[in-house]
């Protein structure tokens, strides 16, 4: 089976926009999707929201909006873009994927709900108690997902972390997001997601170009951020 490695961070407004492409590609058969959050604000690089750093990302949210048709919320521009007692930490929701990738095999639909929460409605997703409502609202047990994130949180997100930057080198990106299609000899093909995006079904067709029919399918079937992307 080939694998889809995205290479991403929660709080990368690129990687929201490339959200519908991630979804689509979960539809290809014959593909897995490996999930590699990628620490962009954590440790030193951690922030508070300013009136400097609201300036900054708003042209680009504007942007992603325009191409994707993403949404976002005045809940996040008016809202949290505006609460400068809030701290910007992709560490937490980070652990938030793993936990429910872990108990539920749904890292990705963390990570969409962690994305909408903060792009859409303005939620403080730093927050493990905020994580934990999210968990909740997909149906995940509460009590497993304490227990997870208690095991997960701190050294063992730390180590996915350099993990998954190891896969950012081997791949070749220098940003989030970084897409790299793994065949089954193990070859990595980097993928511009920016050519993509606010086209998923047309990103589909095209990895279900480069993926072999699996043996169920009849033969021939078809089944610093910049404008683009955010730089480590």
């Amino acid at each position: 089976m080939n694998t889809l490695h995205y290479i991403f961070d929660p709080l990368c407004g690129w990687c929201y926009a490339a959200a519908p492409l991630i979804e689509a590609a979960r539809e290809v058969r014959g593909l897995k999707l490996a999930l590699h959050g990628g620490g962009m604000l954590t440790g030193p690089n951690r922030r508070a929201i300013t009136p400097q750093w609201r300036d900054y990302v708003m042209p680009h949210d504007r942007r992603i909006a325009e191409l994707t048709g993403q949404p976002f919320g005045e809940a996040y521009f008016e809202g949290l873009l505006r609460d400068t007692s809030a701290v910007m930490d992709s560490a937490p929701p980070t652990t938030a994927i793993l936990v429910a990738e872990e108990i539920a095999g749904r890292g990705l639909e963390m990570a969409h709900r962690v994305q909408r929460a903060h792009y859409l409605e303005g939620r403080r997703i730093a927050e493990p108690e905020v994580l934990i409502a999210l968990a909740i609202e997909l149906g995940l047990d509460a009590t497993a997902f304490t227990a997870a994130w208690r095991r997960l949180e701190g050294p063992a997100t730390a180590a996915h972390i350099r993990d998954s930057r190891a896969w950012l080198a081997r791949a070749g990106g220098q940003g989030f997001p970084t897409l790299a299609l793994e065949a089954d000899d193990g070859t990595l093909t980097r993928i511009e997601p920016g050519e993509w995006l606010g086209r998923p079904a047309a990103f589909a067709a095209a990895l279900r170009e480069r993926v072999p029919a699996s043996p169920d399918e009849a033969p021939g079937a078809i089944p610093h951020c910049g404008l683009d992307g955010c730089k480590l």
